[in-house]
């Protein structure tokens, strides 16, 4: 059976951080393109990074350059987002999503609310 079980997501203030993590189980983990979605009430869902199989790259849109960075552990079947400088228009779920040939397998995402 397929999991991508997201968490690391919370309350946090403008200016912090918070990482994310999401654990998969069920498939080749390694051969999958990992990334990381969000959906803010109201809004489509949005891609905020992307990393191959073997993190040999990754793409980030401007909105998160510089601020989140995407990495993954294909020993532990894992992928974080490590959030930093966080901001109020950061407020999202975010979603865990895998993706390989046809496969395209989401998580049930984790809350991460920016504010005061």
């Amino acid at each position: 059976q397929v999991q991508l079980v997201e968490s690391g997501g919370g309350l946090v203030q403008p200016g912090g951080s918070l990482r994310l993590s999401c654990v998969a189980s069920g498939f080749s983990f390694s051969r999958y393109v990992m990334m990381w979605y969000r959906q803010a009430p109201g809004k489509e869902r949005e891609l905020v990074a992307q990393i191959t199989s073997v993190s040999v790259s990754t793409i980030y849109p401007d909105s998160v350059k510089g601020r989140f960075t995407i990495s993954r552990d294909n020993l532990r079947n894992t992928v974080y987002l490590q959030m930093n400088s966080l901001k109020p228009e950061d407020t999202a779920v975010y979603y865990c999503n895998a993706r390989w040939l046809r496969d395209n397998y989401w998580g049930q995402g984790t809350q991460v609310i920016v504010s005061t």
